[in-house]
């Protein structure tokens, strides 16, 4: 399995692949600039390289990019719909420099204009910053929702709906966020209604479209569209449900982070809490 956390980018992007070793990460996930800021300066192309390769050096063997809370490709403001396109476009861009190939994205709020009209919008920024970028190098990641307020994305079917209106196809999947699933309603606790949930993630979207996974506990129960991450076994979802997962080999390639709230106070602990439980199978 590859494991992982949400690694700090404090003194530079290229001291993150070491901040991840320090905490155990086989992969990881960052921020490429501040995510509750819309502008940045240009990625230092210098910076860039020393990225790559302390990535090597410190073995983490894959890197996925989570975009700015800022943007908003559903948005019904056109104010605001061409400042998230133009952020989501850096976002890209700045992947592309780091040689990251998945950037994560919450799918966007329809802000009360509605699920269809809102989905359309989010597919329709997708087309637009796709066409402006001009190549597969990064591809775009859809994630899960709990669903709470006017967030779209919180179940399969809403993903595939923007899936199917997209232009390209191929260079897009799907982030699996436990607690957001479980809190829109997917029961990935008890081993009948995991192996039902990812069935149906299969039939509706297709188990290739699933390229990432965040691994956070729910302070909320199955259903409470409570999107509150907690420590791993220390939520609804539970070690047991955490065992679903670490014992599945269908998930050995596909990058799964950690996202809890005490962040790097205890990563190393709940990686090798995970760990374990691998070792179960």
């Amino acid at each position: 399995m590859l494991l992982g956390a949400h690694v700090s980018v404090a003194g530079g992007l290229s001291k993150a692949p070491e901040n991840g070793r320090k905490l155990t990460c086989d992969c990881m996930q960052i921020f490429s600039k501040n995510q509750m800021q819309w502008n940045a300066k240009p990625i230092d192309l210098e910076e860039a390289e020393k990225f790559r390769q302390n990535s090597n050096e410190f073995d983490i063997s894959e890197t996925v990019i989570h975009d700015s809370y800022l943007i908003n490709l559903g948005s019904p403001y056109k104010g605001m719909q061409k400042q998230s396109r133009e952020a989501f476009l850096d976002e890209m861009v700045r992947a592309k420099h780091l040689g990251v190939r998945y950037l994560i994205f919450h799918p966007g709020a329809h802000m009360g204009a509605g699920e269809q009209a809102g989905l359309k919008r989010v597919a329709e920024s997708m087309n637009w910053v796709r066409k402006e970028f001009g190549s597969g190098d990064v591809q775009l990641i859809l994630e899960i929702t709990a669903g709470q307020g006017t967030l779209l994305g919180n179940s399969f079917e809403q993903l595939k709906k923007v899936i199917d209106q997209l232009e390209d196809q191929k260079n897009v999947g799907v982030c699996f966020d436990t607690c957001h699933a479980y809190a829109a309603g997917y029961d990935v606790k008890t081993k009948t209604g995991y192996a039902r949930t990812f069935d149906l993630f299969d039939d509706v979207l297709g188990l290739d479209y699933l390229k990432a996974m965040h691994l956070n506990d729910s302070k909320g129960k199955q259903g409470s569209h409570l999107d509150r991450h907690e420590q791993i076994g220390k939520g609804f979802i539970g070690t047991e449900g955490f065992g679903n997962f670490m014992t599945d080999h269908r998930w050995e390639k596909i990058p799964m982070v950690l996202e809890t709230p005490a962040g790097d106070k205890l990563y190393k602990q709940e990686l090798k809490l995970l760990r374990s439980l691998i070792k179960k199978r």
